[in-house]
């Protein structure tokens, strides 16, 4: 008996046949969406501009022309990244696949850096067409919606007015963020290249007072409103018409408008956002002693997380699950507030559990100064027909209002992120062009999302995510920047972490462990071609491929 059986090699046949085919499936490309761009409120292409730092070297870029062409990637969509790369609470990072490995990407530090950079290159933005259109839009508030809508329009050949009823231009970002964690020069340099596209700024001019909405109907084809929601709300408990009890907007504004503030040395702030979170911190830097009232605990705070640490680490007193029930006043002016302690019941329409009064927990906390800050909304009072009852500006994911002519986004429709309103001034911007030249408004259709289980995560290297230093407690002041930038060698390390989820990389690994050489290398920045007359169908490049760029058809 024979003890070795001869076994013929099979011969591959034109088609993926072999002898017979193997397997009727092929490879195709198909792009999925990353869970950073799904998640991106503003619709940045995140990947996009992380994969071009990473690989500028073995694209033949230098780091400089890979950070610049990143920069011209966000700003496509997003003419803030040096802001957005301080303020966003970059909820990009929170989907982020690599969350299932060693940590996300630190996508917003990275925003940042390329931010930054091009502040000092002093890049300019760039328009999409040479062309000048005839019709003139008027943008009714200068913050990050309208600035937005401002940027989108004037690039596309509108010739753009913003009306702004603040002297400077910003909105919220200028007069509701503190210069420790947005610098003023910073926010500067952003809004001067939205200008030097020639959209003209006029401020100190508000609509409603300076010049009549009916007006700018008649007077330009389009308007967009973007006011925002600089009106903080009452607590509506007796006492809080004490002149020492302010509104969290009303405190920030004057803070940094540059405004002195006669606090006293025992603040009180009422409040679990950002805008509260703030209003502490800022209190005190100013020399007082903070206490934060908070209806519910931590766990429930809306605030941005890293805030609340900094804020404790600060020396803020956090009284959690206790709200107010009256301001106390002496001679007419504020000396304390009875608060009751609460308890959690059901959720509400929130989702959160509901605070409920606890009988009989009423104390008191002694303050020179009390802080509201437990929510604002837009000052509707000079623009009446915006509004239906209590409702606020109804626009559509266009922005497009029921008034005719007229849009809306930002806080003034509801409140949200700062990418979530530069995001709705592109909409709106794109509906307005859309209206004027008279084409069809459709959105792109989005590609299946990619998650970790449909990727190999083992191929990507064990790297350890980059933090920004801070600066020291004791060195904090108004106006120094707390959170640092990543050194360049920082940058380069944390922008290959990307794993560029559902787009190829070029990794090679199709190529490689293909038998039948069905896979062609293109010239950099074409990826591979698939040769499906040599494909026999073996799957391998799929199960391979690290980040899911591969489907079986």
């Amino acid at each position: 008996m024979a003890l070795f059986k001869e076994v013929k090699k099979p011969v591959i046949k034109a088609g993926g046949q072999v002898g017979g085919e193997i397997s009727p499936l092929r490879p195709r490309y198909v792009p999925k969406q990353a869970p950073c761009l799904g998640t991106c409120p503003g619709g940045t292409d995140i990947r996009g501009w992380l994969t071009t730092i990473a690989q500028a070297e073995a694209y033949g870029r230098t780091a400089e022309q890979a950070y610049e062409l990143a920069w011209e990637i966000i700003t496509d969509r997003n003419p803030f990244p040096a802001v957005c790369g301080r303020v966003c609470p970059h909820p990009c990072e929170d989907a982020c696949n690599r969350q299932a490995k060693e940590g996300p990407v630190a996508i917003n530090a990275l925003e940042r850096f390329v931010g930054d950079f091009a502040i000092r290159k002093n890049l300019k933005l760039h328009t999409l067409t040479g062309a000048r259109r005839e019709e003139r839009v008027a943008v009714v508030g200068a913050g990050p919606a309208g600035l937005s809508c401002a940027y989108q329009l004037a690039r596309r050949g509108y010739s753009v007015t913003v009306f702004e009823a603040f002297a400077k231009p910003g909105g919220m970002l200028r007069y509701g963020i503190p210069r420790y964690r947005l610098p003023a020069d910073v926010l500067d340099a952003e809004i001067q290249r939205i200008a030097d596209l020639g959209v003209e700024v006029w401020c100190n001019t508000a609509v409603g007072r300076d010049v009549k909405l009916e007006q700018l109907r008649a007077d330009y084809q389009a308007v967009f409103v973007g006011i925002g929601a600089h009106k903080g709300l009452q607590l509506g408990v007796p006492g809080e018409d004490a002149p020492n009890v302010f509104t969290g907007t009303a405190f920030l504004n004057h803070v940094n408008s540059g405004e002195p503030a006669e606090l006293g040395d025992r603040v009180i702030v009422i409040g679990g956002g950002d805008t509260a979170i703030d209003a502490a911190r800022v209190s005190k830097r100013l020399g007082a002693e903070v206490t934060l009232i908070y209806r519910r605990t931590r766990a429930e705070m809306p605030a941005i997380k890293p805030e609340i640490e900094g804020a404790l680490e600060e020396g803020v007193q956090i009284e959690f699950l206790a709200a107010p029930v009256e301001i106390l006043q002496h001679d007419g002016r504020a000396v304390g507030m009875r608060c009751i302690r609460m308890d959690l019941g059901e959720p509400d329409k929130s989702g959160r559990p509901r605070p409920v009064p606890r009988p009989g927990s009423e104390f008191e906390v002694p303050a020179t100064a009390i802080i509201a800050a437990i929510s604002q909304e837009p000052d509707f009072a000079p623009l009446p027909g915006l509004r239906e009852g209590k409702d606020w500006i109804k626009a559509n994911e266009w922005g497009t209002t029921p008034i005719d002519g007229v849009f809306a986004g930002g806080d003034d429709v509801n409140l949200g992120l700062v990418t979530i309103a530069i995001g709705q001034g592109r909409f709106a911007a794109e509906a307005i062009d859309a209206r004027l030249r008279g084409t069809p408004l459709e959105k792109l259709p989005v590609p299946p999302p990619i998650k970790p289980d449909h990727m190999k995560l083992g191929w990507y290297k064990e790297s350890a995510r980059h933090e920004r230093a801070h600066v020291a407690v004791a060195d904090r002041g108004l106006e120094t920047e707390i959170e640092q930038s990543l050194a360049e060698n920082e940058v380069l390390a944390e922008a290959g972490r990307c794993m560029s989820c559902g787009m190829c990389m070029d990794c090679e690994a199709c190529w490689m462990y293909c038998t039948n050489n069905a896979f062609a290398k293109l010239p950099k920045g074409e990826h591979y071609k698939i040769k499906l007359e040599l494909c026999n169908g073996c799957k391998k490049c799929a199960e391979e491929c690290p980040c899911g760029y591969i489907d079986l058809v």
